[in-house]
């Protein structure tokens, strides 16, 4: 049978993604946006398949680290270990979208999202 056919999809277990590793090295909020520029993209070509995927992801048009783990088809947990990683190694850009400071302005952030997530 033809790989490439194969009904099962790829067998490669998430810990061997992330090389047994289920926390990423910092916390990466699910709504918090990346993106990535030409340069960042070609030097994470060096960083292995999964990462140089999810560089090219956000190359030109800022993701959501949900919505990254959604196109690349990568489990959540998982994305998030790569992700942590690709920012410390300044291969991807976090913007984050809330102020340090000021728990209500942040909730109110996440009530919009939520609200948008319900009218889709």
């Amino acid at each position: 049978m033809d790989p490439r056919r194969d009904p099962r999809g790829a067998l490669v277990r998430p810990y061997a993604v992330t090389r047994g590793r289920t926390e990423p090295s910092r916390d990466i909020a699910l709504e918090a946006v990346l993106s990535s520029n030409a340069t960042q993209v070609a030097e994470s070509r060096f960083a292995g398949h999964d990462k140089y995927r999810i560089a090219t992801v956000c190359e030109g048009r800022a993701q959501s680290l949900a919505e990254i783990a959604a196109y690349t088809r990568m489990p959540l947990g998982v994305a998030r270990v790569l992700i942590a990683d690709l920012v410390a190694d300044g291969l991807l850009t976090l913007h984050t979208a809330a102020p340090a400071e000021g728990f209500e302005e942040r909730m109110e952030i996440l009530g919009r999202v939520l609200s948008g997530l319900r009218r889709l």
